[in-house]
């Protein structure tokens, strides 16, 4: 795996935990902000041809 792809799984893990982390807490403002992330990081993804499996947002 390249650092690319690495990296870019990395921060989809990262956004994904975040998103989680903002709708427990009930802030919607941050999930809007970290669905928002979490959308155009899959989208990257796609564009490079990253195999993203999708967990929980």
């Amino acid at each position: 795996m390249d650092a690319f792809t690495a990296g870019l799984l990395q921060r989809i893990k990262t956004t994904e935990s975040d998103l989680s982390r903002a709708r427990d807490e009930g802030d919607d403002f941050l999930v809007e902000v970290e669905q928002g992330e979490l959308d155009d990081l899959r989208r990257l993804a796609a564009e490079h041809g990253v195999e993203v499996s999708t967990s929980r947002a």
